[in-house]
């Protein structure tokens, strides 16, 4: 199966569009909601927070487990590819959201378009520089101007978009932005899709917005494409099963709302 994790509901906008994308596939989506968000915790909770979600998805049976999360992304996805895969699921891949992100911003600028980048996610992703560093790696032409938007997920969680409250945080957060005349803004939240409407309407038409989501599904199965050794042992019977670790009428509920389809059980789980 593909495993999909992140620390909340955010994540159900890349199997939105996973489902999209590879439709045959069985997918496994696990929410640590109990413990959201991440984006103000520390490096090191972060980390063992995430290598639990991980264990749990590969005994499981996932072949391949998309951290949808970008705050365990950025802060834990290294780290567990050098050592804890190598050494414990050596056949198995754990794949991350910063990096396609970045290929993405690269690709869709232009030689001529000045590339002034804004960036919206947690605390712990801006603080990271994951982003700032593996974009410079690959481009020296590009400005990143980040902006930490730590009660974006709370609101999206607590089902508040529509709010006059949420406007008023969405302008406290993206003015700084708009003051650098940015080109483009990453979404470097998987939630935060959930807000785009918004966050198009305050920025203004001419804005380009890269969605986490769209990203990941198209790269996922351009990388299957490269990787039929690992496609191959994946089963394609169209199945979904969800566990979090929260209240499991609350991500029914939600995930019915992105998924537009009906989801019979959610399994709640405890990581350890």
């Amino acid at each position: 199966m593909i495993g999909i994790f992140d620390s909340g509901l955010g994540g159900l906008t890349i199997l939105k569009e996973l489902k999209k994308v590879l439709p045959k596939y069985n997918y496994v989506y696990l929410a640590d909601s109990a413990r959201v968000p991440y984006g103000e915790k520390s490096k090191k909770e972060i980390f063992e927070y995430t290598k639990q979600a991980v264990e749990f998805l590969f005994k499981k049976g996932c072949v391949i487990i998309i951290i949808a999360c970008n705050t365990s992304s950025a802060i834990a996805l290294r780290k567990l590819q050098r050592t804890y895969l190598k050494k414990n699921y050596p056949n198995r891949r754990i794949l991350g959201v910063v990096v396609p992100n970045i290929e993405v911003i690269i690709d869709h600028l232009s030689k001529k378009q000045k590339k002034i980048i804004g960036l919206i996610g947690t605390t712990a992703t801006i603080k990271s520089k994951s982003y700032e560093k593996e974009c410079y790696k690959k481009s020296n032409t590009i400005k990143i101007y980040s902006q930490a938007s730590p009660e974006l997920v709370s609101i999206i969680e607590d089902n508040k978009i529509k709010t006059l409250y949420t406007k008023q945080i969405l302008h406290k957060y993206l003015d700084p932005l708009i003051k650098k005349k940015i080109n483009s803004v990453v979404l470097a939240c998987t939630h935060y899709p959930l807000l785009k409407t918004e966050i198009f309407r305050e920025f203004g038409k001419k804005i380009k917005i890269i969605d986490t989501s769209k990203t990941i599904s198209i790269k996922t199965k351009e990388y299957l494409k490269k990787h039929p050794e690992l496609e191959g042992r994946l089963l394609k019977e169209n199945r979904f099963t969800f566990f979090t670790t929260g209240d499991t009428k609350k991500f029914k509920h939600f995930a019915e709302r992105i998924l537009k389809l009906p989801i019979a059980n959610v399994k709640k789980v405890k990581l350890v």
